[in-house]
């Protein structure tokens, strides 16, 4: 049985594959192996420790292990090696010092499952930012765990009942947050940290090995006093070094490359660091407003990079989409999945490793959200509360279509910035930030989709999420800092970095991202605030710092993100695929969701009349992996059941 559980996860390691059992505590590990460091079979896992006590079935890279291996050396600690592996540097310093210990000295990301076979106890295990994945829990009298769901959907014991709660969190996120599973009875590990399980099955307290906010507190206890030169100086040691510890491999390394400022800056000082250029990719596209190819082929050609584009026709993007319920597993809602998708299958066909410039915008404040949420906070935070009850009231009077006649007859006589399409949308969605009590209130409203997911979701009641608690607790003076920090701790772990690993496992290439190394966090955390958000522009520094490599004219324009016109596709050529699994017949015989809502937005949607885009996408992506799972569940595997 592990054994095919296992199989199921071959993309994720399509080099190797083993199993160990312990027969008499009832306990079986599988692995699959993407082989990137130590390719001979010193590296098989699951691995055994030195002393025999710890079996591990690793995922992911430890990008200090030999740093690890020579503190080891040097208190006299080390084994006999037996190869090069990061697995292997993993375990002895878990026999050297401990669970805790080890995970502490550890720079990577990785998500692990350890047996001791002397306390009879197994550990799971996550990386401090949460780049790769984790699933558990109880099902029956089995616990099961895996990197992805569909390892457990082939156990007997998996019954797969849809978590109408988790549901709502998907329809507010466009993702489900952890520790939440769109499964009842399964969880997603958190960032971070650590759970034990006994014996028998019964999971531990979920333990904490790094706290983001403690990491924080301590930099703004310690803060850098430098000039902005001198803070550049550092901010290219400390990314350099985690950029060298990243761009080691036993295979062939790129990284992707969009030419803008996080992807750009990476590219740099790799190749800063390399011998021979540097391998990059990028995809454009054949609409002008999503295609950003000519930028990183300028950006490629001042760096002189071995460069490859793709330009994607709309066909080759749109046949991406069925295979998205299968690479996800869980509904997934973020469209930028198309892409992302399209240029992990493009790296792979050249590397096995690519690093990317994610998590640039959460730690050093590339948002756009950062300086509107402030804006709006200070606008309405002085308005007393009648009066901004008053004014939603005032808005909610006429429709978006109602408001946007009354603007196109008046427009002559407003000011230039005010004409503009679709204002009556502009001011509904005002009209929900009106009544915030908290800047936290504006954050949540401008970070959610539908801001009343129980309206679509049939008898769904909301769960308090991490992000609630998060923002009841945050102790951080300024907003957009505020802000910074909700997002690495959900959007980040939730979105961005589900969205890539999953695109670029399907393919088998692993994904590595150097704003994530803890040194660099802490590092942003030192800094003054107006080093990473100045005159309303983010990442300050991290554009002084490039502006040493690339030229400014080369870097210098409005952000354009990493999207697809899904607005436009809805209306054309995934107008049929959406009316089937949007009709009103199929939602009513589901019971999930309300058809009335729904079918008025569709209907608004298609006939032009507002943009309702991500919102319906929300609810495609569910159907969509509802579909699959039905589908799965007529070949023998659970399907997903109303509750």
């Amino acid at each position: 049985m592990c054994r095919r559980m296992a199989r199921a996860l071959a993309h994720r390691g399509p080099d190797d594959q083993g199993v160990w059992t312990d027969r008499e505590c009832g306990v079986a590990l599988g692995h699959r192996r993407l082989s990137i460091l130590d390719l001979s079979p010193a590296g098989h896992q699951p691995m055994r420790s030195p002393r025999d006590r710890f079996v591990i079935a690793f995922n992911g890279e430890i990008y200090n292990h030999l740093s690890i291996r020579r503190e080891l050396q040097t208190a006299q600690l080390a084994p006999p090696w037996l190869g090069h592996s990061d697995t292997e540097t993993l375990l002895a310093a878990i026999e050297a010092w401990g669970l805790r210990g080890a995970l502490e000295r550890s720079v990577g990301m990785f998500a692990f499952a350890l047996w001791d076979r002397e306390e009879r106890c197994l550990t799971l295990a996550r990386d401090r930012c949460g780049e790769k994945p984790l699933y558990y829990g109880r099902q029956g009298t089995a616990f099961l765990f895996a990197s992805e769901l569909k390892a457990l959907y082939l156990h007997p014991a998996f019954h797969g009942q849809l978590s109408r709660g988790a549901l709502a969190l998907y329809l507010r996120h466009n993702y489900v947050p952890d520790p939440y599973c769109i499964y009842d009875d399964i969880r997603k590990l958190p960032a971070g940290t650590y759970v034990e399980i006994d014996a028998h099955g019964n999971a531990g307290d979920v333990t904490a090995y790094w706290s983001a906010l403690a990491a924080i507190e301590a930099s703004q206890a310690a803060p850098f006093r430098g000039e902005p030169a001198a803070a550049a100086e550092e901010l290219e040691r400390i990314l350099g070094d985690a950029i060298a510890g990243q761009m080691v491999a036993d295979v062939p390394l790129g990284a992707f490359l969009s030419g803008g400022v996080d992807s750009s800056l990476i590219v740099a000082l790799m190749q800063a660091r390399s011998a021979r250029a540097v391998r990059t990719f990028t995809i454009g596209f054949a609409e002008a407003a999503y295609d950003e190819s000519r930028y990183a082929r300028a950006v490629a050609a001042h760096l002189r990079t071995e460069h490859t584009e793709l330009i994607v026709s709309p066909a080759q993007a749109l046949a991406v989409i069925p295979r998205l319920p299968a690479m996800y597993d869980e509904p997934f809602a973020d469209s930028s999945q198309i892409p992302t998708a399209l240029i992990c299958q493009l790296a792979r066909s050249h590397v096995t490793v690519c690093l990317s410039g994610d998590a640039g915008d959460e730690v050093f404040g590339g948002y756009t959200r950062y300086v509107l949420a402030g804006r709006i906070w200070n606008t309405i935070g002085h308005i007393p509360k009648p009066l901004r009850r008053m004014a939603e009231r005032l808005v909610g009077t006429l429709s978006p279509d109602d408001w946007d006649r009354r603007f196109q007859a008046v427009a002559p006589l407003l000011p230039r910035h005010w004409r503009q399409a679709r204002l009556g949308d502009r001011l509904h969605k005002a009209g929900d930030l009106l009544t915030a009590d908290t800047r936290a209130e504006v954050y949540r409203a401008l970070v959610s989709h539908w801001s009343r997911p129980g309206s679509i979701c049939a008898g769904a009641e909301e769960p308090r999420s991490r992000l609630m608690e998060l923002m009841d607790n945050c102790r951080l003076r300024h907003f957009e800092e505020a802000m910074m920090f909700w997002d690495l701790m959900t959007y980040l772990p939730g979105d961005i970095l589900v969205k890539v690993d999953r695109a670029a496992m399907a393919v088998s290439l692993e994904t590595r991202v150097p704003m994530l190394d803890h040194r660099v966090i802490e590092f942003a955390w030192r800094l003054p605030l107006d080093m990473r958000l100045r005159n309303r522009q983010g990442k300050w520094l991290l554009r002084q710092l490039l502006y040493r490599h690339v030229p400014r004219e080369l870097i210098d324009r409005p952000k354009m993100g990493f999207g697809v016109p899904i607005d436009a596709w809805l209306r054309g050529p995934l107008r049929d695929w959406a009316e089937t699994l949007l009709s009103e017949a199929r939602l009513r015989s589901e019971g999930i969701f309300e058809p009335l809502p729904v079918r008025q937005r569709w209907r608004e949607h298609v006939e032009g009349k507002r943009n309702w885009a991500y919102l319906l996408w929300d609810v495609l992506m569910f159907q969509a992996w509802h579909e699959s799972q039905m589908t799965d569940g007529r070949r023998g595997l659970p399907a997903a059941r109303a509750a």
